[in-house]
């Protein structure tokens, strides 16, 4: 007993020495040593914050929702009021295992959602002086009451004044106009990088803010809102949460930049991806939706694809190109009345740059019908103006989808040696059998290599070649000899094929390197 007292002494004091001998007993700093300048700054950005949001707390409102749910069927959509969610009719016992998987045994399910009342919170900010509110269409779509709280505590009723489901934006009303409405910035003009502040109710805790910067603009690629969403989204790290929706986006003026609208997330809460509605578009249609109550959008009527980098090189002569690539116009329409040409890539509409087909397509959507406007297009890599007066265009999309026969003509084939591709004449008897019409001109796809890069660019037997890109020119096609006469011997080849319904677009294709 007496040897293992002394042998715990022994530890005690050998500890006790180490312990000396590394300083560890030394002296803790009383603060960190940030230099005076750095505390200066993170002091300056800390002020700004604050500032920020105490101007913009009063103008921020948090929505508070009631529906009646339906029994049996319910819809809970993955982020909520999308359309064609494919959980939409769901019944009510195996959306609740769905949300077991997503949410864990923990998760937040509420029963009382499939029957009686269904209650949600979401948040939105004042807009003008005449009692108009800015959310968005998710938060008060199908609402039977809608209840506002404002910063110092009152609670009104609200109606709905318009809603515009597919860009997501909702205008609703109370009778007061004793709130400051928030001033309006230019998303337009905003950077990657810049200091952004999310203000909200996330989770129902109403008057948070939270802090980050821009991540990206111009997101269309994301199909937050469904396939047939107006999409033109600003990324911000700044934490988004359930709740936030329809709250501000603004940035270190105070100026709305953006309406926060969805996020990216696989645990429903922020993983640092959230989106919102850029204010430029937002405002022009709650400005609609306060003068009509509803959103008639425009067209130009042409058939708008992506611009690649291979396409801008064969249409523009330089990969760099941005704009939207037109891939048909439709006969009649204001594009045609303005000269525009299948091939043409519009690079700006109305002093505003086209970034992409989705960028125009919300430009000219949210347009004024009937007014004329400026188009900016290059032609054979020259560019080009053009004056277009918009008409209405109702449910209809600008982007080009393919619906792809499968059959496959049975005849001689003529093959396009490298780039996986066999085409024939169109016969009339041909043109029957795949429902193109008799006057139609051009080659059908007879066959398709797998692993060809025809196969990889989406084509497949039975669609129409009817042109073919050659000099930045889009030349007509009339037989297979014609076809591999304008090939020739490039490595590279761009053509132009559509279905019987009249729906196509450019492709490129690609020889392997041997």
């Amino acid at each position: 007993m007496k040897r293992n007292a002394l042998a715990w002494a022994a530890i005690v004091i050998s500890t006790a020495a180490l312990v000396s001998s590394r300083g560890i007993t030394r002296a803790v700093p009383a603060a960190p040593q940030i230099s005076p300048e750095g505390q200066k700054q993170a002091r300056a950005l800390g002020d700004a914050f604050n500032a920020v949001a105490e101007f913009v707390k009063p103008s921020v409102v948090q929505i508070s929702v009631q529906r009646k749910a339906r029994v049996g069927n319910v819809r809970i959509p993955g982020r909520p009021g999308a359309p064609g969610d494919p959980h939409e009719n769901m019944a009510p016992k195996d959306l609740e295992e769905m949300l077991r998987k997503f949410f864990g045994p923990d998760g937040r399910f509420e029963q009382q959602q499939f029957g009686g009342v269904a209650e949600g919170t979401g948040s939105g900010f004042v807009y003008d002086n005449k009692g108009h509110i800015v959310t968005n269409n998710h938060v008060v779509e199908g609402a039977d009451k809608i209840t506002v709280q404002f910063y110092d505590g009152e609670e009104l009723t609200a109606t709905v004044v318009g809603t515009d489901p597919k860009a997501d934006v909702a205008v609703i009303k109370v009778e007061s106009t004793n709130y400051q409405p928030l001033p309006k910035g230019k998303s337009s003009k905003i950077k990657v990088g810049e200091w952004v502040l999310a203000i909200g109710s996330p989770f129902g805790f109403d008057q948070t803010v939270t802090s980050g910067i821009i991540s990206a603009f111009g997101r269309d690629d994301a199909h937050i809102l469904g396939s047939d969403g107006y999409e033109d989204f600003i990324q911000t790290d700044a934490a988004i949460n359930p709740g936030n929706s329809g709250g501000p986006l603004v940035d270190l003026e105070g100026k709305v930049i953006g309406i926060n609208a969805a996020i990216a997330t696989a645990t429903r809460s922020s993983a640092g991806i959230g989106f919102a509605i850029p204010i430029d578009m937002a405002a022009n249609l709650a400005d609609r939706l306060i003068k009509d109550g509803k959103i008639t959008r425009a067209m130009i009527g042409v058939a708008l694809q992506p611009l690649t980098p291979t396409l801008a090189r064969q249409f523009a002569n330089d990969a760099k190109v941005k704009g939207a690539l037109v891939g048909s116009v439709l006969p009649g329409s204001p594009g045609e009345k303005a000269g525009l040409k299948q091939g043409d890539i519009i690079t700006g509409f109305d002093g505003n740059t086209a970034r992409n087909a989705s960028s125009l397509r919300n430009l000219v959507s949210t347009s004024e019908i009937g007014k004329e406007f400026e188009l900016t297009y290059l032609r054979e890599g020259k560019e080009q103006t053009a004056k277009v007066t918009l008409v209405p265009f109702e449910d209809q999309l600008l982007k080009v989808g393919m619906e792809r026969p499968d059959a496959k003509p049975e005849a001689p084939k003529v093959e396009l040696g490298g780039f996986g591709l066999e085409v024939q004449e169109l016969t009339p008897e041909l043109a029957k059998q795949f429902g193109y019409p008799d006057d139609a001109k051009g080659v059908i796809v007879a066959d398709v290599k797998a692993g060809s890069s025809a196969e990889a660019n989406g084509l497949k037997p039975g669609m129409l070649v009817s042109k073919i890109v050659k000099d930045k020119k889009v030349n007509a096609l009339g037989s297979p000899d014609e076809f591999q006469e304008l090939a020739g011997k490039s490595n590279e080849l761009t053509l132009y094929a559509e279905t019987a319904e009249g729906v196509g677009r450019f492709f490129t294709l690609v020889k392997p390197a041997k």
